[in-house]
């Protein structure tokens, strides 16, 4: 039931309930009544990097799939793998996910695409998922009535979570991937890695192989173990070179 450029996966396991919320929880209410009520057709969710954009628009994706909808699910961050052509034909579906939408933004034959998709959408009554780094009037677009267009409808910002959001997402993150971790373990990864959340599950994934290798736990004297012979390996790294 889903679109993808060749290429492209989703991510397996992405959905609206390994989702922390935090203050973003009427976006996520939003995105769900867009899919189950066909409320609110065309949503606009911008942020920082991290802050759960890509994670909303690919649980959306899942979703729609388990309610037997037609969804689209087109990545712009990649746009040199295809062309505007892509766009096309898109409003025979259900639900259409654009990811990352500023990467068109300059690109005539793109933003007129866009505007084109936009408009049959809204006449074949279909849904309409847009991400980006900005708000809509900050995007760089120069085809006026685009912004317009892209304006319309609920816009909301993506805010990161907090330190408490945070941990509860790594120990939920952990759960999911069959990893006993306790609580001081995950304060100490986020007092010693990046505190966006695509670092973190990248970590997460890496101790997971590593527990696994090891038939270690996550305490933290394993995680600092690994965090060590990381950094050993990086300086052997950097003196080779």
């Amino acid at each position: 039931m889903q679109q993808l450029p060749l290429g492209i996966t989703l991510k397996p396991g992405v959905s609206f309930e390994n989702f922390v919320p935090g203050s973003n929880i009427q976006a996520l209410a939003s995105i769900q009544s867009c899919l189950l009520q066909h409320e609110n057709p065309f949503i606009y969710l911008w942020g920082a990097t991290s802050t759960g954009k890509s994670h909303l628009l690919q649980a959306a994706c899942h979703q729609a799939d388990t309610l037997n909808l037609h969804v689209a699910y087109i990545p712009l961050l990649q746009i040199h793998s295809f062309s505007a052509a892509m766009l096309e034909g898109l409003d025979q579906f259900d639900l259409v996910c654009l990811d990352d939408v500023e990467q068109v933004a300059g690109l005539a034959e793109w933003e007129q695409a866009l505007f084109n998709l936009y408009n049959n959408l809204q006449a074949s009554n279909a849904r309409l998922l847009v991400t980006a780094s900005c708000s809509p009037t900050a995007l760089e677009f120069t085809l006026p009535d685009l912004i317009s267009r892209l304006s319309w409808g609920l816009n909301y910002r993506l805010h990161p979570l907090s330190e408490s959001e945070t941990i509860e997402a790594l120990l939920k993150a952990a759960i999911e991937r069959g990893l006993k971790m306790p609580e001081e373990t995950a304060h100490y990864i986020l007092k010693h890695c990046p505190r966006d959340m695509g670092s973190l599950l990248d970590i997460l994934d890496q101790l997971d192989k590593a527990s696994l290798a090891a038939q270690r736990r996550l305490t933290i004297p394993f995680v600092r173990s690994q965090f060590e012979s990381e950094l050993i390996a990086a300086r052997q790294l950097h003196t080779q070179t």
